[in-house]
């Protein structure tokens, strides 16, 4: 496997985590979303917030977009999960037709990242796709663990790349055209 592969497979990983994760959040019972809760931000709703502005900026790095830093700045929140969560797919989406789009050789090309009074950082494309699947795995993690403390039972996340689990999560990966 080649660094490549393994970023579209992370990004395969991504859009089925999250749907996976969303599922579960959009189970939730009246003011589960929004209670406040023991995380790095303080509730499940302003942590997949922070997930999604987060996406945003960083596809707007690696897409050479005009945003710059007010793609996370003037980011909105979404206060239904129903929403926030189309809107998350749809970046999911967008972030794998991204990985598809390039080829290995595109990982070492830098991109300018807006890091507003510090001015426009050169960073590699592959080091910013590495930084925005962490942040990613470890913000779900947080949103998994506050999902114990609700009615609904915090989805598996951790049953994708191996063939053994094929098994477990074949309907999903149709589903979701993966």
């Amino acid at each position: 496997m080649t660094l490549i592969d393994h970023f579209r497979r992370m990004a395969r990983n991504n859009l089925w985590s999250n749907d996976r994760l969303y599922r579960a959040v959009l189970a939730l019972g009246p003011g589960e979303f929004e209670a406040e809760r023991t995380g790095f931000f303080p509730s499940i709703k302003a942590t997949l917030n922070h997930i999604l502005a987060v996406d945003h900026l960083y596809l707007d790095f690696l897409e050479e977009g005009a945003l710059g830093a007010a793609a996370y700045d003037d980011f909105v929140p979404f206060a239904d999960a129903n929403r926030l969560g189309y809107a998350q797919a749809a970046t999911d989406r967008r972030l794998l037709k991204f990985c598809q789009s390039i080829d290995e050789a595109a990982l070492d090309r830098q991109v300018a990242t807006d890091r507003r009074e510090d001015g426009k950082i050169p960073e590699r494309i592959g080091g910013l796709l590495a930084h925005l699947f962490i942040h990613q795995v470890h913000h779900r993690g947080q949103v998994h663990a506050m999902l114990s403390g609700t009615s609904v039972k915090p989805p598996q996340l951790d049953e994708f790349f191996l063939d053994y689990d094929l098994k477990l999560r074949r309907g999903e990966v149709e589903r979701l055209g993966l």
